[in-house]
């Protein structure tokens, strides 16, 4: 099977064009020599079966950034038939460099100038033909974003990957780092005889929203203001979904699923039931909100408004060690802390990564914020629940902004924040459901396995031993929450609490449901119960540590294989949980000093 690459700038559609070319049927995996996923596909070309390998964009091939040096990496380890480069039309006369590069490592290549639309709405025209000539190597100009010249570009990779393959090692691309000394001066020659392009070059309308939108006051407001509103669509709009799912989910076990496994025995229909069916439906219970989460941040991403944000804000992040693009991630973390920090994944500084990776489990996610608003209510008059809700949305931001400044200095980052602001554009329907579809699937099928297990884990704990009544201080849930109220008695939360606090591990949805257990209510009475036995102190300082403590299980995961090291996991967990204490701890007594 021929193996292809597919290797670019950033912010040249390269993406755009993988998407387009292998459909619904990528899949991440990992690769010889490298130490990140990356997505890749078979596909059909001409008479080839060939895999499709997505690189990390990149500007210098010799540079020493992570992506730049993954690309090295997996060329060196692994035999490549056809290097597919990818160069926005619109900018040939500073992308140049990269093919030029490639060329030199002897590797069978050709040159794909994408966004051929805005190319010539710039008034740009490309001599291809000439180009091919200066370059050696076969020239297409097409538009990943609609389709154009897609198969004449498939066609022409054919006909190169029916020729003889070039292997490149790592003593090779060190020799090659030698000799790019005259790559400048010949790109320039290239795009002076073959590109013409008008005397003034830019977008008239992108200038002009820029001007609003990158305002130095007004242009963090409008951003928030903007990300709020789609923060509010999205999980207004995803809560009917959510609810409709339960809703099908209760009605196939009750009128399923109850009566098919009611004369099994009792441990093994609890099993079934309580543990496998109701894990699949926690991350059943996500899918509507994280569908519409990919969905609308794919719009937003693909847009070229998150660039402009990373702009805006990297100037304050960058005193925290972090610089714009993590606060965006941030800021994606507060609807889900699993998206987010796959979204770390466009940064190219590892220690950048790892940082913003650390802090991102700390955005009060929307799982928190049901848990939040359930105790607001219960303990809290109506014209104080969203003060409170406020400050705990602050005291998330306030333990960033430390945790941060904290490991800063253990994930030192020296490289200059790179970011090309591209023209506004609003991506096709194709486009925004296949790169939200990819992300989904590979969220379902990482989070349904761990979420389904950990769920068993916790019903076990809670139904075991068998003789004494569930969720009880005498199963083993209730003498582990006995053993931790040692610790956790000096903040204010009982063994009781601490049971609930175990489900949250889990899923931080899983809370409520474990105080309706525990407690033999449901709704109101629940809610009255939670009153009369907790005071505002209390309630307070249990949803402080369950805004700091440790992350969801999912979120662990995540983490786990992002950073490749159950070292950094464990690390965010030793750290939020520490955390966590610390915070409840001075606000408890200091609350119980105070006479409150």
């Amino acid at each position: 099977m021929k193996r292809i690459a597919l290797l670019g700038m950033p912010n040249t559609g390269k993406s755009t064009l993988f998407n387009r070319l292998s459909g619904a049927s990528a899949r991440v995996g990992n690769w010889p020599g490298i130490t990140v996923d990356l997505m890749s596909a078979k596909i059909l070309m001409g008479g080839h079966i060939a895999e499709l390998i997505d690189l990390p964009g990149l500007y210098d091939l010799h540079g020493y950034s992570d992506d730049e040096q993954v690309v090295r990496h997996f060329l060196s380890n692994n035999n490549v038939d056809l290097v597919m480069i990818v160069a926005n039309s619109a900018q040939i006369d500073r992308q140049l460099s990269l093919a030029l590069q490639i060329r030199a490592l002897g590797l069978p290549s050709m040159l794909l100038l994408n966004m051929s639309d805005e190319a010539k709405r710039a008034g740009i025209t490309i001599d291809t033909e000439a180009m091919s000539a200066k370059l050696n190597m076969p020239v297409v100009q097409i538009s990943a974003k609609y389709g154009d010249r897609c198969p004449d570009a498939l066609k022409t990779a054919s006909a190169v990957l029916s020729k003889t393959k070039a292997d490149v090692t790592a003593e090779r691309i060190s020799e090659q780092l030698q000799q790019d000394s005259n790559i400048e001066a010949e790109m320039e020659a290239i795009v002076q005889e073959t590109v013409q392009m008008p005397k003034q070059l830019g977008d008239d309308l992108t200038n002009r929203i820029d001007k609003v939108l990158l305002h130095p006051w007004l242009g963090l407001p409008i951003f928030f203001a903007a990300m709020y509103v789609l923060f509010q669509f999205i999980f207004n709009a995803g809560k009917p979904l959510q609810d409709g799912i339960a809703w099908l989910l209760a009605l196939l076990r009750t009128s399923a699923l109850d009566p098919l496994l009611s004369n099994t025995p009792a441990w093994l229909n609890g099993l079934l039931l309580d543990g496998v069916y109701n894990g699949i439906g926690t991350v059943a219970a996500f899918i509507p909100i994280i569908v519409l989460f990919f969905l609308i941040m794919t719009m937003v991403e693909d847009s070229g408004y998150l660039s402009r944000a990373a702009f805006l804000v990297d100037a304050l992040m960058a005193k925290m060690g972090l610089d714009g693009r993590g606060f965006v991630m941030v800021l994606m973390g507060f609807g889900c802390n699993v998206p987010a920090l796959m979204g770390t994944r466009v940064m190219r500084s590892k220690n950048m990564r790892l940082l913003t990776m650390l802090v991102i489990p700390l955005s009060l996610c929307s799982a928190r914020l049901q848990v939040f608003l359930f105790m607001t209510a219960t303990l809290f008059t109506a014209s104080q629940a969203p003060l409170v809700l406020f400050a705990l949305y602050l005291v998330s931001f306030i333990t960033i902004f430390i945790t941060a400044m904290l490991f800063k200095g253990q994930y030192q980052n020296n490289e200059p924040f790179i970011l090309e602001l591209p023209p506004y554009r609003f991506p096709t329907a194709r486009q925004i459901w296949l790169r939200g579809w990819q992300e989904v699937r590979y969220f379902i099928s990482r989070a349904s396995k761990f979420i389904t297990i950990g769920v068993i884990l916790v019903w076990a704990l809670t139904h075991f031993p068998m003789d004494v009544a569930p969720a009880s201080s005498a199963t083993y849930a209730g003498k582990i929450g006995d053993w931790f109220s040692v610790a956790l008695s000096p903040i204010g939360i009982d063994s009781q609490l601490a049971i609930a606090l175990i489900f949250g591990f889990v899923a931080k949805e899983i809370v409520i449901g474990a105080l309706a257990v525990i407690y033999g209510l449901q709704g109101d009475a629940l809610m009255h119960m939670m009153a009369q036995k907790l005071d505002w102190v209390q309630g307070m300082s249990f949803m402080l540590f369950t805004l700091i403590y440790t992350p969801c299980l999912s979120t662990i995961i995540t983490l786990k294989n992002e950073a490749k090291s159950w070292m950094f996991a464990g690390l965010s967990i030793v750290w939020s949980l520490g955390l966590a204490w610390i915070v409840s701890f001075v606000f408890y007594q200091t609350a119980r000093w105070l006479g409150f």
